[in-house]
């Protein structure tokens, strides 16, 4: 029995954090993802301060990372001698806090006492690699998980695909556009509103000891292109973009309050799981009609305040994906979060780091630090998968909720009011521009990208090199401007 009735035994508590990271450039020396996993783990049960903590949990749940490992929970398993703990591998496209959320719900429904949810990656391992012209090696694994997830549909649209879009900002780019001509600012004064941001961003990682960068900078060092800092997809320069070329890894030490107790873990150890909430309703973005807005985020939030019995104005931390500015605006807009606020507890994935498929784990050990250290009594981490494809939430706080661990899924309600639109692969005709961006790809000429509403109510994805219509572009509005298309190429009307 624990010491006080008020707390349900099963009651969720986050009682070990551990983090890792390295910046090794020498290949014989620098230390493959699983290493830093396993290194990540043993410093979230020395944190919990039980040498027992960890040999006992029930299940090991991982986000897939750029690594080929194929069972990287089995081998944790057997490092801390959990050998009957299930194994878990969610692939991308399955949103990271809903391995949080399992692992929870499990702990609540009383079907395991503890769990770990752990991940990895080594971006800037497999740069230097590629620099020398090798191949960052990996140990070879011969076991599968026990359970493996997938996403239940592709993040990309087949003409997206058919249109060569290769990376996610481009379509970030369009997304941010669209954002911009609804608030009715200028382009460069929307240029100003990101590096104002972000600079907030830069200037949160500077204090945070796991910050992949701790260098603040201005808002000009952020939206200003430079040799060390170039355009990506307009209006995003690098320095707007997640940083995942780093190696960090992450840890997640998760129990009931009875077993917590049971361990000996001191009571200021434990953060409390209030809630999770998801919407896994997967529609690509040039399907959406409303580019400017996120249902699933605006339902979710409202979905794991509710259930945690946290009104937004009680939140004191709050950590706002930011793979790219727009996730962080439209996130903030949709949960009535100014952006004036801090919206970061790491400082960012541009700054903090953005360790491909595990930013989500990073954050939520830094949330769990500050609510430790009393710097806030309540916590929000967001989470996204694909391009603002899925949306999630995790709630935490210093202290348990009434009702107990909640979990909300919004899926079925974001997909009955999401508007759609469909996608044509190319066309013949006038269209007007719903978004764009300037794409920079490395060693080509700039390029114009449109995604425009059809005269016929579809949508399409054009491109022009163009170099004076790419110009005009970065200096002045151009979304719903009228254009003709001949198939995947336009001009202006």
């Amino acid at each position: 029995m624990i010491a006080s009735e008020h707390i349900d035994p099963r009651q969720p508590v986050l009682v070990g954090i551990g983090t890792c990271m390295q910046r090794e450039d020498d290949l014989t020396r620098g230390r493959e993802p699983m290493d830093l996993m396993l290194e990540a783990v043993r410093r979230a049960g020395a944190d919990a301060g039980s040498a027992q903590a960890l040999a006992g949990v029930g299940c090991i749940a991982l986000p897939k990372g750029r690594w080929r490992y194929r069972n990287p929970g089995g081998e944790i398993a057997r490092a801390i001698g959990a050998d009957s703990a299930t194994t878990v591998l969610a692939s991308v496209g399955v949103l990271q806090q809903s391995l949080i959320a399992d692992a929870c719900g499990r702990i609540a429904a009383g079907e395991i006492d503890s769990a770990l949810v752990a991940g990895a990656d080594t971006g800037y391992r497999i740069l230097r690699a590629r620099q020398a012209g090798q191949r960052a090696g990996e140990r070879q694994q011969d076991d599968t998980p026990d359970i493996s997830l997938e996403p239940d549909d592709t993040l990309l649209h087949p003409a997206e695909a058919s249109a060569g879009i290769k990376m996610p900002v481009a379509l970030y780019a369009i997304l941010e556009s669209a954002w911009r001509a609804k608030k009715g600012w200028t382009v460069d004064e929307h240029r100003r509103r990101l590096g104002t941001l972000y600079q907030r961003f830069s200037e949160v990682a500077a204090g945070n000891p796991d910050a992949w960068r701790r260098q603040p900078l201005s808002a000009t060092d952020i939206s200003d292109v430079s040799e060390h800092n170039p355009m990506q997809a307009f209006p995003y320069t690098r320095l707007h973009c997640a940083t995942w070329n780093v190696d960090q890894a992450a840890a997640l030490l998760l129990c009931s309050a009875g077993k917590a107790q049971a361990l000996g873990i001191p009571r200021a150890r434990w953060v409390y799981a209030r809630a999770s909430s998801e919407s896994g309703h997967m529609t690509p973005v040039s399907a959406r009609a409303d580019l400017a807005s996120c249902i699933g985020a605006r339902l979710a939030g409202r979905a794991v305040l509710a259930a945690g019995g946290v009104d937004v104005s009680q939140l004191d931390l709050v950590d706002l994906y930011s793979c790219f500015p727009i996730a962080v605006a439209s996130y903030a807009e949709e949960l009535g979060l100014a952006l004036e606020r801090d919206l970061t507890v790491t400082g960012g994935m541009p700054f903090a780091g953005g360790p491909f498929n595990n930013y989500v784990l990073q954050a939520t050990c830094r949330m769990a630090q500050l609510i430790r250290e009393g710097r806030g009594r309540s916590g929000l981490v967001a989470s996204v998968s694909g391009i603002l494809t899925k949306q999630g939430f995790g709630l935490w706080s210093s202290a348990p909720g009434e009702g107990g661990y909640a979990f909300e899924d919004v899926t079925a309600d974001t997909a009955r009011l999401l508007a759609t639109k469909e996608v044509t692969d190319a066309f013949h005709g006038r269209a007007v521009v719903a978004g764009y961006t300037v794409v920079h790809d490395k060693n080509q000429a700039p390029r114009a990208l449109v995604l425009a509403d059809t005269e016929t109510g579809c949508r399409a994805l054009a491109w022009s090199a163009d170099p004076a219509l790419v110009q005009r572009l970065e200096t002045a509005e151009f979304c719903g401007a009228g254009i003709a298309m001949e198939g995947t190429v336009f001009t202006p009307a």
